[in-house]
């Protein structure tokens, strides 16, 4: 029996263990040394009528020896098992002991050599005895090699033709699970996006479709010409010097241009969407729609100062228009698309991400300072002439304006988002009131206490806030807060600073009332007031005058 076929107990052509002795079952167990010659190979007998000191040569081995004769014949119908690689002539045996055929004892089987055989084939429990030819090694090394080469060249195959290892591989599984959006883009027009392990690969797509509906926007205001007597309106004396840039209209007044910026169509019936300092302060809005020789003059329906939004309404019909999307749907880097005309570049593309979102900047001009919320933050490029351009996710819709850039760094630019848009559009394009949030205040100026101020109104310490001025009938007035006095708390509670009382105030609700602990006069005194409302405030003092 091979090596490989040689039973659990087997161990280098030995077994252990025990077998129950008996005339019958030692008669089917012994095999002719004799008859295993003739056939080419030697054996040794598991099981010997002799005992176990008898070799194939009939040598004792260890002096064991067993009662009853030695049975020349080979038994019908069995065969030789090999065991193990042992060398011919070899004698046989194990040691010494005592030996016998019926009486319980135990047999050992002695060994005998063979031919070393490293692989056989197996095929079930009746093994073939005659001597097999050895095989060649070459042969199954070539074999193996073979279906070497057949399993690497199909890799190799599958690998090229199915593009296992580019970019369009990743997104395989995304393109098969996406029929359904694709055949809705075909349907509907709107841009699909398929993934892209670099950059979004339908930014050309999303720009064809987004451009026609994205105006240029040009302002203009009215100037004082020159007397009618002036050299300069002399046609020989002006060939000298020129014309004069935008220049324009004859009589006492003129229009120059002050400003251009970015806007886009939202209603096929010419309303645009903008920001209010792209057209603050313009006499003529003229409107830039591609396609369109001339220039439209635009109509201001409605803007808004603090949102910094504006509505224009240019006359025709069936004017490209984009869609607002929900920029509450977009996340932290998702990849976003501003089209606009920086420097008068008419219509150009921009790519980058969604930076941040919710932030709050300040920007201060000529009427004031305006206070932004709720901004999109995006590395986008953005540059003067983009404002009021849009901003627009992969799906090709609107989901902020942009408005603003960071002069001191580079890729840090804002944009309204439509969150905000969507709550004032009807106001806007209705020129109605749009209504502000409630802004709590009491109406009273704070500053820092100083060493000298605190010495002169006698104090040891500079914690508090010094009253600047008090608004005439605000809240801080009806509470009898004066010029001078000395904040030091609020509702019992300490605070060392101006900005601290500030943020307080501001956390409070219109309407809620506060105690003001203060230092008058060398003395303490505690103020009731009311928080109110800035907006209301303003809005009573506007219309009283």
């Amino acid at each position: 029996m091979d090596d490989q076929n040689r039973k659990t107990d087997d161990l280098f052509g030995f077994r252990y263990g025990r077998e129950e002795a008996s005339g019958a079952h030692n008669e089917a167990k012994e095999i002719s040394a004799e008859n295993a010659e003739e056939n080419g190979e030697t054996v040794f007998r598991p099981y010997s009528s002799n005992g176990y000191g008898a070799s194939a040569s009939g040598g004792d081995y260890g002096g064991l020896s067993g009662s009853g004769s030695e049975d020349s014949s080979n038994p019908s119908g069995s065969s030789a098992f090999t065991y193990g690689p042992f060398s011919q002539g070899a004698s046989a045996g194990f040691g010494s002991g005592s030996g016998g055929n019926g009486d319980g004892e135990q047999r050992h089987p002695v060994p005998v050599s063979r031919d070393y055989r490293p692989f056989t084939v197996s095929g079930g429990r009746n093994w073939d005895v005659t001597t097999k030819r050895r095989r060649s090694p070459f042969l199954a090394m070539f074999a193996s090699f073979m279906v070497g080469v057949l399993v690497v060249g199909g890799l190799m195959f599958s690998a090229d033709r199915y593009n296992w290892f580019g970019g369009k591989a990743l997104t395989a599984s995304t393109s098969e699970t996406s029929g359904s959006s694709e055949s809705a883009k075909t349907t509907s027009g709107k841009a699909s996006n398929v993934a892209d392990v670099v950059r979004p690969n339908n930014i050309a797509q999303i720009f064809e479709q987004a451009s026609p509906a994205v105006v240029k926007i040009e302002t203009y205001a009215n100037v004082q010409s020159r007397s009618g007597n002036s050299l300069f309106d002399d046609p020989f004396f002006r060939q000298f010097f020129g014309e004069e840039p935008n220049y324009q209209g004859d009589g006492g007044n003129s229009l120059q241009e002050t400003g251009m910026g970015s806007g886009f169509i939202f209603d096929s019936t010419g309303y645009i969407l903008t920001n209010e300092h792209v057209i603050d302060g313009a006499s003529e809005i003229r409107v830039t729609v591609n396609g369109y020789e001339e220039p439209f003059k635009a109509k201001l329906l409605g803007s808004s100062y603090d949102l910094d939004l504006a509505v224009l309404k240019i006359e025709g019909s069936n004017f490209p228009t984009l869609k607002l999307g929900d920029s509450n749907a977009v996340n932290m880097g998702d990849w976003v698309v501003a089209i606009g005309n920086p420097y008068g570049f008419d219509h150009t593309v921009t790519v980058g991400v969604l930076s941040s979102n919710e932030r709050e900047i300040s920007i201060p001009d000529s009427n004031g300072t305006r206070e932004y919320k709720h901004l999109l933050q995006t590395d986008a490029s953005i540059n003067p002439g983009n404002s009021g351009g849009p901003l627009l996710n992969l799906n090709g819709e609107v989901i902020g304006i942009n408005t603003a850039v960071s002069s001191e760094a580079q890729g840090i630019g804002f944009a309204i988002p439509t969150s905000t848009i969507s709550e004032v559009l009807e106001n806007l394009k209705t020129n109605t009131e749009i209504p502000k949030e409630p802004e709590p205040f009491i109406g009273a100026s704070l500053q820092e206490l100083t060493e000298s101020t605190a010495k002169q109104l006698g104090l040891d310490s500079t914690d508090g806030a010094l009253v600047r001025e008090v608004l005439y009938n605000s809240p801080a007035y009806k509470g009898d807060l004066r010029q001078y006095d000395v904040i030091t708390g609020i509702d019992g509670k300490s605070y060392k600073t101006p900005d601290e009382m500030i943020k307080v105030i501001k956390s409070k609700k219109v309407g809620d009332k506060i105690t003001l602990n203060i230092v008058r006069g060398g003395k303490k005194l505690d103020l009731t007031v009311t928080i109110g409302d800035r907006n209301e405030y303003e809005k009573t003092q506007q219309s009283a005058e």
